[in-house]
């Protein structure tokens, strides 16, 4: 009896469930028939106004286009056939459907009518031949323009054709279009019977300005069936039948176009709506069967018949299932409990295991979530960073662990972090840092690369990997340091060797005064060989070190008169006592403002282009150089050193600044191609930047930027006085050439 109550119970159970959704899915589907026949009545009418809409948005379209059109007419002062044909060629290419013609009617008495004529055959209608019918006031098509290639004649009496006619009267009584009753053109009763189309005309009235005279009208005719056959059919999807009508001149309701669709069911829906037209109003007549509009007869109601009685059927199914196996259903989820036990310890041993990875590795890991809070820092992250406690908000990263730019002073901007990078999904590798704070404050360099990493909500966090590079770069400053060494110590005994060589040929030239032995003279050239080789590598040398100085020696900034540095310069050049006298530059020097730079390297840069404008120029012709500058907007200074030398071969402009390279056109003459690799490496260490053009004289033009006084936040100050150069060299002023060939300063002459 015990085992028999579960059982009773279950059956009860699924019997009322049974009955229930029985009931339930009958009742759903008497309601989803009677939805259906209402969807029916709703697409009708939705069917009823798309076509109204339709017809009315055409028929505005080609009122607004005549209405447009009379208005560019009444615009013209004295209007042309040729200005006419111009107005109206737009009309061509707009598609307006059934239009056959577009024509200027121009009202005329009868004691006016030869003048009218005479007017518009001048005006560009010399055949023009009005013909009046009857008397009074006649209205005359004068020009004419064809849309379809068939209709349109000049000189027709418009008045003598009721449909016309009339709307040519009311467009004038209203000063609006108006359309005519439907009528055959007079070009379509040449057409057989069967193919003649009801038609009819837009007429606008055409005033010169408002208040004034009429000036005429223009008519446009338009056949009916294929001025809205197309709207129709594509208004009609789903429909059996859509007629549009009109009334005829005698005030008879005819067909304008129509549309039926063969292969739809009985129609046994049905709408009539008035759609105004113009200044009329036309009736569309619109019939469809039920079952072929959308959703008015879509099996909906014997399918959710079917299948809730299917679902019945399965609920009660279930329901009995349900009830008699509860012990398997406890059974089940027992297991199910045992394995998600099972699945949490296993993530929690891994959990513990990547955390045991972490602590024991050497390079750092820090995780930052996406509001730039540390969510994880391991054991060698907080020894590289020298901080055990971590700083919220990126803002407060530099701050807290110290952290700088490679020069060690600079502090590291927020947006340069590698980790503010990551959390706006950039990849960042190998970035060097300086981390000084009171754990480490000699400061150590390292090297930190992050990644974007996504959340579980869907966010971007990021993961850094820091390693210590101190040692390494240690190790590196040494060996540039070395390299520095071996190279000055190259320099001693090459000195010794070029002195040596000297003195051999100063004896050898007192030698050979005595007697000119061909040996001596042999000796003699040999050690100028000698001398020649020593100075090349002396100076290869000397450009070395100034090479590695441009890369590694601290800048030592200040403000400085880069007036008087120019000066300094300029007069060391062009009062160099080996000078020929055909060769002195020609040195122009303009304004110059106040800089912010190491004074050093600032003047190795203005004396390597100076000297290369004096190097490059052609045998024979003296040396024009112009040192320009302008101040930016944003207080950066620009120098420009323009010369007329040999210049730079095209495509080379941007390769001459890599280091060793020369010009192909610069081999006549000595160089080691390291100058301009030290000028862009000052240059950029400043901030700035340097590059060479053509000079469109002839030559090239050295740009080059460097931070103004002004972008400093110093005061301006008034420019540094001229700087007299030795050697009797000529004062150079802001405005002045300094012209080295007599040692006078003379006044600045065109430039070409």
């Amino acid at each position: 009896m015990r085992r028999g109550r579960p059982w009773c119970r279950a059956a009860a159970v699924s019997a009322l469930v049974a009955a229930v959704g029985c009931a339930v899915t009958l009742g759903v589907g008497a309601v989803l028939r009677g939805d259906e026949r209402s969807a029916a009545h709703v697409q009708m009418d939705r069917r009823t106004a798309e076509a109204a809409a339709a017809v009315q948005a055409e028929t505005r379209r080609y009122v607004d286009t005549l209405r447009t059109t009379a208005a560019s007419i009444g615009a013209q002062q004295t209007l042309t056939a040729d200005e006419y044909a111009a107005i109206t060629a737009p009309l061509r290419s707009m598609k307006l459907a059934g239009s056959t013609s577009i024509a200027l009617v121009v009202p005329a008495r009868d004691d006016e009518i030869e003048q009218v004529q005479q007017t518009w055959r001048d005006r560009g209608e010399p055949g023009l031949t009005l013909q009046p019918k009857g008397t009074g006031e006649h209205a005359f098509t004068v020009l004419v323009s064809k849309l379809d290639g068939t209709g349109g004649q000049v000189g027709l009496d418009v008045t003598q054709v009721p449909a016309p006619a009339g709307a040519l009267a009311e467009s004038r009584r209203t000063r609006q279009v108006a359309v005519s009753d439907t009528y055959e053109l007079l070009v379509d009763q040449r057409v057989p019977a069967g193919q003649r189309q009801l038609s009819f005309v837009l007429a606008a009235p055409i005033y010169r300005e408002l208040g004034q005279s009429l000036l005429g009208w223009v008519l446009l005719g338009v056949r009916g069936q294929d001025f809205m056959g197309a709207t129709l059919t594509a208004a009609g999807r789903d429909l059996t039948d859509l007629r549009l009508e009109a009334d005829n001149t005698n005030g008879q309701a005819v067909t304008v176009a129509a549309m039926h669709q063969a292969g739809k069911g009985r129609a046994d829906l049905h709408r009539v709506i008035d759609v105004p037209v113009a200044d009329s109003t036309w009736t569309v007549h619109l019939a469809a069967a039920r079952d072929d509009l959308p959703g008015a007869d879509t099996g909906l109601p014997d399918a959710v018949t079917g299948g809730g009685l299917l679902l019945t059927l399965l609920l009660t199914a279930l329901v009995w299932v349900l009830a008699t196996a509860r012990d398997r259903a406890e059974a089940r989820v027992a297991a199910k409990t045992a394995q998600v036990l099972a699945e949490q310890a296993e993530t929690t041993r891994q959990a513990v295991l990547l955390r045991a990875v972490l602590d024991s590795i050497s390079d750092g890991v820090g995780v930052v979530g996406p509001e730039g809070s540390f969510v994880l820092h391991n054991p060698a992250a907080r020894e590289i960073l020298g901080q055990d406690q971590d700083a919220a908000g990126a803002e407060n990263w530099q701050e807290h662990y110290g952290l700088y730019q490679p020069d060690g002073v600079t502090p590291l901007p927020v947006e340069q972090m590698p980790l503010v990078r990551a959390l706006t999904g950039e990849n960042v590798d190998h970035v060097e840092v300086v981390v000084r704070n009171g754990a480490h404050p000699e400061g150590r360099v390292i090297s930190v690369s992050a990644r974007p990493i996504g959340t579980t909500r869907g966010r971007r966090g990021a993961v850094a990997v820091f390693h210590d590079i101190t040692d390494r770069k240690r190790v590196e400053t040494e060996l540039r340091g070395f390299a520095g060494v071996v190279a000055h110590d190259l320099k001693a005994p090459l000195t010794l060797v070029s002195a040596y060589a000297e003195l051999v040929t100063e004896a050898l030239d007192d030698l050979a005064a005595g007697a000119g032995v061909p040996t001596l003279e042999q000796a003699r050239h040999g050690t100028a060989k000698v001398l020649h080789g020593a100075a090349r590598m002396q100076r290869l040398i000397n450009e070395l070190l100034d090479y590695t100085a441009a890369r590694d020696a601290t800048l030592r900034v200040e403000r400085l008169s880069m007036r008087a540095l120019v000066d300094d310069v300029v007069t060391t050049r062009t009062d160099a006592p080996d000078q020929e006298a055909d060769r002195r530059p020609d040195v122009f020097v303009g304004p110059l403002p106040d800089v912010h730079a190491d004074p050093v390297l600032l003047r190795q840069v203005i004396d390597n282009l100076v000297g290369n404008a004096i190097k490059y120029t052609p045998p024979g012709q003296a040396p024009r150089i112009d040192i320009t500058a302008r101040t930016d907007e944003d207080g950066g200074v620009r120098v420009r050193i323009a010369d007329r030398g040999i210049g730079i071969p095209d495509g080379e402009h941007a390769a001459v600044f890599d280091s060793f390279h020369r010009a192909s056109n610069g081999a006549a003459h000595p160089g080691t191609g390291l100058g301009l690799a030290i000028c862009r490496r000052i240059v950029e260490r400043h901030g700035g930047h340097i590059d060479a053009s053509p000079n469109p004289g002839g030559g090239t033009i050295f740009a080059f930027t460097l931070p103004g006084a002004v972008a400093y936040g110093a005061e301006p100050q008034v420019p540094v006085p001229d700087a007299v150069a030795a050697n009797g060299g000529a004062a150079v002023t802001a405005s002045r050439i300094v012209r080295a060939r007599d040692g006078r300063g003379e006044p600045p002459a065109p430039r070409p």
